[in-house]
């Protein structure tokens, strides 16, 4: 679980971040970033602005928005010659400190589509905040904006980034924002935000040419288009309850299978029943459990869930008789793994007398019955082995339960 949160925290962000800043130091690729720049950040805008549009991702388009106004803004506003240096000052200091802020503010609200009252609220504020700075500038209005560049901290190596100190704050401030918001959601778009703000902080860093800053704006978009796809095929191909593979998965998987494979079809005994006893919520978590196990299987099995209390794990290239070995180890973890349910007369504070008071839990046994057949003459196909070993399920069922059992007439003696 732990791996799989880091996975989605670093994938794809750091990777699409590290090849850009490798572009943008390397002395092989970097004089490319012009030649790059005459498509990269349209294709992104263009793109990005589709899938927002088509997946109903408004947070998308609203950062595509916020990156492509700065970066017009950065590199072509131009109100007069007079006072210019104090102005590109000021345009500078608005702008590294309203974009962290923004990406952090779209990163905490939730979807709510773009064509709806809330979606065009949003889009209002952001839409009035370049209008707004634009008409302040151009009317000298520059001593509102002079907050930006205050000194708060006097410190040499503060003193020597270019980059005001209010608008590190609030980069240092969204950044860590971001981070406790992919802990709290664990969502791969969460973990994308925060490698936006890293790209946009790339292109905003005082000395980078023109071309670079374009560019490093473009991959903060790029990041985001990629994490809300990652995102997409992890919904698409991924269970959310148990996080094992789900059945889209289990479909693509058949597809390049070897010659030679087996299968195994898992169901929780008696799991209906147990979820009218003790409530859906209940249910959940022995699904969890059971998932736990069924990810750690032996002998390079992979797990998958098939709907409901129902899995199946495939295991390339093993007869029958190799993967029983697994599955009864298998059914064997789940049967000794203990289960408690939380009684409802539970109390919310720990009582000061632990001997007289009520019994937090109840212990009860979860089991699971297997029918495992392999691919064979008769069952060319996986949909045909996937079959069988549902018949062999039955079987372990009407046996009693907490069972494995095998597909064919070879294996009609079993325990």
């Amino acid at each position: 679980m732990f791996i799989r949160t880091l996975l989605k925290f670093f994938i794809p962000g750091s990777i699409i971040f590290a090849a850009a800043l490798f572009i943008e130091k390397s002395v092989t690729f970097s004089p490319l970033i012009p030649t790059l720049n005459t498509f990269y950040p349209y294709a992104v805008l263009i793109i990005g602005t589709f899938l927002g549009w088509r997946f109903s991702r408004s947070r998308l388009i609203f950062v595509l928005m916020i990156l492509a106004f700065s970066d017009r803004i950065y590199h072509g506003l131009s109100f007069s010659q007079d006072d210019s240096l104090l102005i590109d000052q000021t345009v500078y200091n608005v702008l590294t400190f309203l974009i962290p802020l923004n990406i952090a503010i779209i990163a905490f609200i939730r979807e709510r589509g773009i064509f709806t009252l809330r979606g065009l609220g949003r889009l209002g504020l952001l839409l009035v905040q370049p209008f707004f700075v634009y008409t302040m500038i151009k009317y000298r209005q520059l001593s509102l904006f002079k907050f930006l560049s205050f000194d708060i901290i006097s410190n040499p190596f503060l003193d020597s980034i270019a980059m005001p100190q209010p608008s590190l704050i609030i980069y240092l401030m969204a950044i860590v924002f971001t981070i406790i918001n992919f802990i709290k959601k664990q969502d791969i778009i969460e973990g994308g935000f925060f490698w936006v703000l890293l790209s946009t902080f790339l292109a905003l860093f005082p000395g980078e040419a023109a071309s670079v800053s374009t560019f490093h704006f473009a991959t903060a978009g790029f990041i985001l288009i990629m994490s809300v796809m990652e995102y997409s095929h992890n919904v698409a191909f991924r269970d959310e309850l148990t996080g094992l593979a789900a059945r889209r998965s289990l479909n693509e998987y058949f597809l390049k299978l070897p010659s030679r494979y087996s299968m195994a079809m898992v169901d929780i005994d008696y799991f209906k029943k147990f979820n009218d006893n003790h409530g859906h919520d209940v249910g959940d978590q022995v699904l969890r459990m059971v998932a736990s196990k069924l990810s750690k299987v032996e002998g390079g099995g992979k797990a998958f869930r098939y709907g409901g209390e129902e899995f199946v794990v495939i295991f390339p290239g093993k007869s029958v008789n190799e993967t029983r070995l697994f599955v009864e180890k298998l059914r064997k973890l789940v049967e000794s793994t203990p289960f408690f349910i939380r009684s409802p007369k539970r109390p919310r504070h720990k009582p000061d007398d632990l001997d007289n008071a009520p019994r937090s839990r109840t212990g009860v046994k979860i089991t699971i019955s297997i029918g495992v057949a392999e691919r064979d003459e008769n069952h060319d196909e996986p949909y045909e082995v996937l079959k069988a070993a549902d018949q062999a399920l039955l079987r372990a069922k009407k046996a009693g339960r907490n069972k494995v059992r095998i597909f064919g007439k070879a294996h009609a003696r079993e325990k």
